[in-house]
């Protein structure tokens, strides 16, 4: 049977937040399903849904609730069929998803890095004693306090140009941002200093589009299924694995990064006290048929080493 391809008069519905990044995620995955079914761009139709962790920007994430922040609005949009399909940034995604809905198109990843933003300095290494330095990541915060426990960190929230506009406002010296945002907005004139990964480990799924659809739509899959990277696919497997048996959330600071050479994956994980003043890492490789199984067994490792009150989690199954 042959495909029932979106049209003009009806459009393929993509959801996606408002941001301008989050946009340029929206606009990439309409181009490359535009391109690998000859259709012009009015075949498909971008519809903004403002979400709580958009709307919410006064207090650090941690106080209103956590990763579904950035998705709920859209996933009950999709499940009432107001959308068909939602682009995402997969680091901000739960590894669980609700009911009736599947993650599992990736597009090709970008840059994995952070990048270290100052119009003064060029690196953290140069930042003064008791330097003020602003980001609204835990694990951004954590790793950062690890090395340099003698910075003030400020919490930094809302999209790019915001926390930008912050920074030239005097209200930090330096901030931190994906280089892959930078890359996809185009923002090639910044003072950015990329982080190797070695010195910040990124969070899991870093720089990676995820677009999540309902596990029955039939020709939402087969249409997402032509711009799939299995590459990416092979590496997010791994990391969200790995997230996943550490119950990872915006609330604790985990960082992770799989790589793949040939056959084989690398992985390398992190885990760190909120406040910087511990970090445990462990790495390991395995077949690429088992990466999932490799995030999971490096995230054991990485549990058993951690003491009981490691993470703000355990500490509150405890209470």
């Amino acid at each position: 049977m042959a495909l029932d391809l979106p049209t003009p008069d009806t459009p393929l519905k993509i959801g996606t937040r408002g941001s301008p990044l989050a946009l340029a995620q929206a606009y990439e995955t309409r181009q490359r399903l535009s391109d690998a079914f000859d259709l012009p761009e009015t075949a498909f139709e971008i519809v903004v849904i403002t979400t709580t962790g958009d709307r919410v920007l006064d207090r650090p994430l941690k106080e209103i609730g956590g990763k579904g922040l950035f998705t709920r609005e859209i996933e009950e949009d999709m499940l009432a069929g107001r959308i068909d399909i939602a682009v995402h940034s997969t680091k901000d995604m739960p590894v669980d998803q609700p009911e009736g809905l599947i993650l599992d198109t990736f597009l090709p990843r970008e840059d994995v890095r952070d990048g270290f933003i100052s119009h003064d300095v060029s690196s953290i290494a140069d930042l003064a004693e008791g330097e003020t330095v602003g980001t609204s990541s835990l694990r951004r915060r954590a790793q950062l306090l690890y090395r340099r426990p003698d910075l003030n960190v400020v919490d930094f929230r809302g999209n790019v140009q915001t926390r930008l506009k912050k920074l030239e406002d005097g209200v930090a010296r330096c901030t931190f941002l994906a280089m892959a945002g930078l890359r996809r907005l185009e923002m090639t004139d910044l003072p950015v200093t990329p982080i190797d990964p070695g010195d910040m480990l990124p969070a899991v799924a870093q720089g990676t589009i995820g677009i999540e659809r309902r596990i029955s739509d039939t020709r939402a899959a087969e249409m997402l299924a032509s711009i799939h990277d299995t590459t990416t696919g092979h590496r997010l497997a791994c990391e969200r694995a790995y997230l996943a048996a550490l119950d990872g959330s915006c609330e604790t600071p985990i960082a992770g990064l799989a790589e793949i050479d040939g056959g084989t994956v690398q992985f390398r994980g992190e885990i760190l006290r909120t406040d910087g003043s511990e970090a445990i890492a462990d790495a390991d490789t395995a077949p690429l048929e088992d990466a999932a199984d490799l995030g999971r067994a490096v995230a054991a490792r990485l549990r058993s080493r951690a003491p009981a009150d490691f993470f703000d989690w355990q500490v509150k199954a405890e209470a």
